[in-house]
């Protein structure tokens, strides 16, 4: 039913705007990148864990708190377990941070060009936002976001711009602004940007 028409939605709901997904082609004519997605089939051993953990234990419910998971994760990046959150899948993720970590008084911040979603959640929780301007090359200022604020976010690179902000940029960004959690989305660190993963035990208002 649609979300304009229907009676039964919240009056929160009804003004959202929802997101407009990429398109999706389904030729074989592209190298496909802009949704992240491997264009390369899983490997041979990725294909048997799979096959060997579709077994009678798929009839339970699974470790709630993804233990293994976070193990795994946890040593791979060199963190602490409990440095670890999991979720299915990057966007509810970031739901959950939108949620429980960026809804204050003072605005959130993000840049005016940036990853559709955030105006989504923001509206979504009620959450009051100021967007940041970019540069005239697409570059992230970050002396921008040194105004009082209940939270800052940013894709790293920038998408759709593709533009990487330093991590000599990030660190001096997380030293100035001490009270508000710097979330740095790297959901396309992997096309170029350095991770800011090694910044976690030094800034405990950092989520990557």
């Amino acid at each position: 039913m649609s979300h304009e028409t229907s009676p039964y939605w919240s009056a929160q709901v009804k003004r959202l705007k929802p997101y407009t997904p990429g398109e999706q082609p389904q030729d074989q004519h592209y190298i496909k990148l802009n949704t992240n997605e491997n264009p390369y089939p899983p490997s041979p051993k990725a294909l048997l864990a799979i096959y060997d953990s579709a077994n009678s234990s798929l009839r339970r419910y699974p470790d709630p708190n993804a233990n293994e998971l976070k193990s795994t994760i946890a040593a791979y990046y060199k963190l602490e377990k409990n440095q670890v959150f999991v979720g299915n899948g990057s966007d509810e993720v970031l739901a959950h941070t939108f949620n429980a970590l960026l809804k204050h008084e003072e605005p959130l911040l993000y840049p005016d060009i940036t990853y559709s979603f955030y105006p989504v959640y923001s509206q979504l929780y009620d959450i009051p936002t100021k967007t940041i301007p970019l540069k005239d090359d697409f570059t992230i200022n970050i002396d921008d976001y040194l105004i009082p604020n209940g939270g800052i976010i940013f894709p790293n690179p920038n998408a759709p711009t593709s533009v990487a902000l330093s991590l000599a940029d990030i660190e001096s960004l997380l030293e100035r602004n001490t009270k508000s959690v710097v979330v740095i989305d790297e959901a396309y660190v992997d096309f170029g940007a350095e991770s800011a993963v090694n910044l976690v035990d030094q800034y405990p208002n950092l989520l990557v």
